[in-house]
């Protein structure tokens, strides 16, 4: 008989609903019956698995925005997105690299022009700490990491993170002994740093002080490499960008920061030495450098100029000979100051 009645198709507000029942449930600790337990959580995987077809669509189709649009709006309501959060941990790697697809989509989906994440994660800051402290669990890092950049999207949750206690963490996730968590830990950490100008520019301006020492000194001054590539490219990328330009004045004013630099253009890596040079290139175009940078540039001079005879990148950049003409020209015409 069963067979005549058959069942109508779900909606998407009905995946999610489910979907949420079956999270309440596989928070629970789990009772005598273990094998209703298993039947559950392979339908819980089902379902994650349907929301991320609807969003992303599947090999037969493309994503329906109506259905994406019912989906969001059901997901938003109630807290899926902190039971799944939550969940993450209980279910199979195959699971938890959909349900990080799922949250990463939502954030990006508009109901009525709305983006909703935004105020449900608003609403629910406290999330960002569980998704942060991801990066000290091996199992959970990697999908955490990827849910955390996804939100950072927000202006709001970007701002809640760089004000937090948990910035400071980054300077220890980013040298973690696991290559792939530290690396998921350094893009978040140039995310946080890139994205929104205008917040960035505020953090940094209020945390000068023990941001730039940290990073100098765990991160600029590294004994691992990729660490010390990685961190001057993404010192450029910050100095260089119009909107920190008090930030960039006062970071090139400081004798400690032009040592470390210095030191970085000395290194054997090409590719450090050329990112160092974009950040050198600032301290030598300052025109009104403080008398201890203008002194150790004075007393390195010939030195400078020698190092920069000899500098050359494998592809032709006319921007960089420019540069490189620029600063030869700023170092050779220092004098050193008169003290008659």
């Amino acid at each position: 008989m069963k067979g005549l009645f058959k069942s109508k198709p779900r909606t998407p507000a009905d995946v999610v609903r489910q979907t949420r029942d079956l999270l309440i449930y596989a928070q629970r600790t789990p009772d005598s019956r273990e094998s209703k337990r298993e039947e559950k959580m392979s339908e819980l995987c089902k379902n994650i698995r349907e929301m991320k077809s609807i969003l992303y669509g599947n090999s037969e189709s493309e994503p329906v925005s109506e259905a994406c649009a019912q989906l969001t709006q059901e997901f938003f309501k109630e807290n899926t997105l902190r039971l799944l959060i939550m969940c993450l941990p209980k279910l199979n790697l195959e699971a938890r690299k959909d349900a990080t697809q799922v949250v990463a989509n939502l954030q990006r989906q508009q109901v009525q022009s709305k983006l909703i994440a935004s105020d449900y994660l608003e609403a629910n800051i406290d999330l960002m700490d569980i998704l942060i402290q991801g990066y000290g669990n091996t199992d959970m890092a990697l999908h955490y990491g990827a849910m955390l950049r996804e939100c950072i999207r927000h202006q709001t949750v970007a701002r809640y993170v760089l004000e937090s206690e948990h910035m400071k963490k980054f300077f220890d996730y980013i040298q973690l002994p696991n290559f792939d968590i530290a690396a998921d830990a350094a893009a978040t950490f140039k995310e946080l740093l890139t994205r929104h100008k205008s917040t960035v520019a505020e953090f940094l301006s209020k945390n000068y002080d023990w941001f730039f020492a940290e990073y100098n000194s765990k991160l600029l001054e590294s004994s691992n490499y990729i660490t010390r590539r990685q961190a001057v490219k993404l010192l450029g990328d910050i100095l260089l960008d119009r909107s920190n330009s008090a930030v960039m004045t006062r970071y090139v004013s400081s004798r400690d920061n032009l040592r470390i630099l210095m030191n970085l253009l000395r290194e054997s890596s090409k590719s450090i030495q050329i990112e160092a040079f974009h950040v050198f290139k600032l301290f030598a175009a300052n025109q009104n450098k403080p008398a201890d940078i203008m002194s150790i540039l004075v007393a390195n001079r010939s030195k400078l100029l020698r190092l920069f005879a000899d500098f050359k990148i494998d592809k032709e950049d006319e921007q960089f000979e420019a540069d490189k003409a620029q600063v030869v020209r700023e170092i050779a015409a220092l004098e050193p100051k008169d003290h008659s």
